[in-house]
């Protein structure tokens, strides 16, 4: 799961920056010192690198969606939350989705079922394809007692590779890929 989050935060990276060429790159620059420190295992600095490209570019979603990401390893999930949902207002819809994912990530973490069920839900408008965002909504559902909804979940995720989800199906459910298939043909 860890690598599929930093490879939808790199994926991103490259689809980033609306800025002048001056601050852009100035900004940039700070980003890959941020980017570089965090992947060290530096993650206090790689926030302070992230917070000064910030600065010099106050819409440059992928430094909030990385230090996001750092204040979340962290644990200091409202930080995070409010990094994510800076993401979510200056980012297009590729940085507005994982944005979306990992708030919803944090509000699993910390009990707020609905909310998380509601960003998930905002991420998957924006990608149908994110099985990562259909499985953790299962998971949601799943706390907050809609069994049902987690089964739904849980299959498409798996109907898009999410090998966890298909796993747990395949131990919890056995037969659900021809009851899938079953209620396909009705």
């Amino acid at each position: 799961m860890k690598k599929t989050l930093l490879s939808l935060a790199l994926t991103a990276a490259l689809a980033m920056s609306t800025t002048s060429p001056a601050a852009a790159e100035s900004a940039n620059n700070w980003f890959d010192l941020g980017l570089n420190h965090q992947m060290q295992g530096d993650i206090e600095s790689a926030i302070d690198f992230y917070t000064k490209a910030i600065e010099i570019d106050p819409v440059f979603a992928m430094a909030y969606q990385m230090r996001g990401a750092a204040n979340q390893k962290l644990k200091k999930y409202k930080k995070a939350m409010q990094d994510y949902s800076m993401c979510i207002t200056c980012g297009e819809n590729n940085f507005r989705a994982v944005g979306y994912y990992n708030r919803g990530i944090i509000k699993n973490l910390t009990g707020d079922f609905t909310g998380a069920t509601s960003d998930f839900s905002e991420a998957i408008a924006l990608d149908r394809k994110m099985a990562p965002a259909f499985f953790h909504r299962g998971i949601a559902r799943s706390k907050s007692g809609d069994i049902s909804g987690r089964q739904a979940d849980f299959q498409a995720a798996a109907r898009l590779g999410d090998s966890t989800a298909e796993s747990w199906l395949n131990t919890y459910c056995p037969g659900w890929k021809d009851a899938a298939r079953t209620a396909g043909r009705s």
